[in-house]
């Protein structure tokens, strides 16, 4: 019995010393180096609007329908940009449910973008992206729509174009995917274009 106990002592003792370190002092390191050094980032690097309500975030991507706006990618997530139930179709290619779905997105594309029949439109303007959050579209899809939303603005279609430069993320690393045209921040900037004499 002695020995057991002498045994148990240490083996207490290193449990409570590991859940200590391990649940409470770790997870506060770590907390404060994220709000010291990527505050922004550690939480959830959020779009505050004037009055400090939150818009959204500048990683999920948001549903919108109306002309005078950029149109996002489509999302296979929930009912749409749901980020409890990200995920994809899991369709494959030879699904002919996924082949439907995107016959019908590049007719709509082409016809609310005033696209000619035989136009080639961007893969990620018909289908969704493996998380259906992707807060991105291609230079090309947002190229395709620029007309459209200058024209519903009243807009030029330069002054879109420069917004939409603007709003364009580089390569990560420099070098590692392709530019990016977060939908979220380039909508806000045409709103705020608007309200700028």
């Amino acid at each position: 019995m002695k020995t057991f106990l002498a045994e148990l002592r240490p083996a207490v003792l290193a449990t409570l010393v590991l859940a200590v370190v391990c649940s409470g002092l770790y997870p506060l390191v770590v907390y404060g180096l994220g709000q010291a050094l990527f505050r922004d980032k550690a939480n959830g690097s959020l779009i505050v609007d004037q009055t400090g309500i939150v818009r959204g975030s500048k990683l999920l991507g948001q549903n919108f329908s109306d002309p005078k706006y950029f149109h996002s990618r489509p999302s296979a997530a929930g009912n749409g940009y749901d980020a409890a139930n990200s995920g994809a179709t899991n369709l494959g290619p030879t699904s002919q449910k996924l082949r439907d779905a995107i016959r019908d997105r590049i007719a709509a594309y082409r016809s609310e973008n005033g696209l000619s029949e035989n136009q080639p439109v961007p893969a990620d303007a018909v289908t969704a992206s493996g998380s259906g959050l992707d807060p991105h579209i291609s230079l090309q899809n947002a190229d395709l729509q620029v007309p459209r939303v200058a024209k519903v603005r009243a807009l030029s279609q330069d002054k879109v174009r420069e917004l939409v430069r603007q709003n364009t993320d580089g390569r990560d690393l420099g070098f590692l995917g392709e530019p990016g045209v977060n939908v979220l921040q380039l909508n806000r900037a045409l709103d705020g274009s608007a309200r700028q004499p």
